[in-house]
C-alpha cells in the first residue's frame, strides 16, 4: 500500500523544528530528507528514520523494523508528539549521517562531422 502524501506533510509538519523538512517521492513512497540529508522514510504511512548511534541514544527504546521487504532496519517513529525529544532525536541523528553525494556528470566521447 502506498502512503499517502496527506501523511507525508502531516510527517514533515511534525518534525520542522529538527531543520529545513522536504520529501521527495521515491520508489512508489517517499523519502525525507532534513536540511539536505536524507534521514528516512514514510512506508505504508509509516515513518521510518535512518539507524545511529547517537539517535539511539536519544530514543532508545524505538523499534527497530525494515521499513520494506529486503531493507536494512530502520527506526520506526510511530508517536510524533513530543516535538522537544523528536527535534532533539532527529538533529541528533542527522549529524551522523551523511551528506548525499555528488553524481559525477559522464563524459562522453565527441563524433566529429565527417568521420
Amino acid at each position: 500500500m502506498a502512503s499517502s502524501e496527506e501523511f507525508v506533510t502531516y510527517v514533515c509538519d511534525a518534525i520542522r523544528a529538527a531543520g529545513d523538512v522536504t520529501y521527495r517521492k521515491m520508489f512508489g513512497e517517499y523519502g525525507i530528507f532534513c536540511d539536505g540529508k536524507f534521514i528516512g522514510v514514510v512506508c505504508d504511512n509509516c515513518f521510518f528514520v535512518k539507524r545511529t548511534k547517537q539517535g539511539a541514544e536519544v530514543l532508545p527504546n524505538l523499534p527497530q523494523v525494515p521499513p520494506y521487504e529486503g531493507a536494512n532496519p530502520y527506526f520506526l517513529l510511530e508517536e510524533l508528539e513530543d516535538q522537544e525529544k523528536i527535534t532533539a532525536f532527529l538533529q541528533a541523528s542527522w549529524e551522523e549521517l551523511p551528506f548525499r553525494k555528488e553524481k559525477k556528470k559522464k563524459v562522453g566521447i565527441k563524433k566529429e562531422k565527417g568521420i
